[in-house]
């Protein structure tokens, strides 16, 4: 093939998504360091897409929020297959066991079995009801409404329900 021709890589001859699994083995393949190479703990997460960039994967793992095997690790850190990653992030946990290593970012299904997913499941978003939300088009709220919506959110003072003595 010609240096300026674009033609397709091996395992595309049939088409997108024509493979399956086996396409993304290839990719992941593809992706994986050459014998003997390690991967750094940052740009294995941000590979997987655990967090989205590889600069915030940097971050969370300075912050102490990425574990190795139960240990704070720093971005460097060599990650080997069989490793649990632990990576704390927005209220929730994300407990993963390294399959597979690579260093370049692939696509989610790839990604998806580059690791085991043991993370808890997230908690219910009913679980968190919000307080004092008003219909729309209800109007502007009147002093009464407003000192009952502050009593839900918690910024209300106790003496401001009842009238004043002079």
């Amino acid at each position: 093939m010609a240096s300026g021709t674009q033609g397709n890589e091996a395992g595309d001859e049939d088409g997108p998504g024509a493979g399956g699994s086996a396409d993304a083995a290839a990719v992941a393949k593809a992706a994986a360091p050459s014998s003997g190479e390690t991967v750094r703990v940052d740009s294995w997460i941000w590979s997987v897409r655990l967090v989205k960039t590889r600069s915030a994967g940097a971050t969370a793992c300075r912050g102490g929020h990425v574990r190795v095997n139960g240990e704070r690790v720093k971005p460097a850190y060599a990650l080997r297959v069989g490793d649990e990653v632990r990576l704390r992030q927005a209220e929730r946990e994300r407990v993963v066991v390294v399959k597979r290593v690579i260093r370049k970012r692939v696509g989610a299904p790839v990604a998806a079995e580059c690791y085991v997913d043991n993370s808890p499941p997230p908690p219910p978003r009913e679980a968190v009801a919000p307080a004092g939300i008003r219909d729309r088009g209800a109007g502007r709220p009147t002093k009464r409404d407003r000192r009952e919506l502050e009593r839900l959110r918690g910024f209300g003072s106790p003496d401001a329900d009842g009238p004043k003595a002079p």
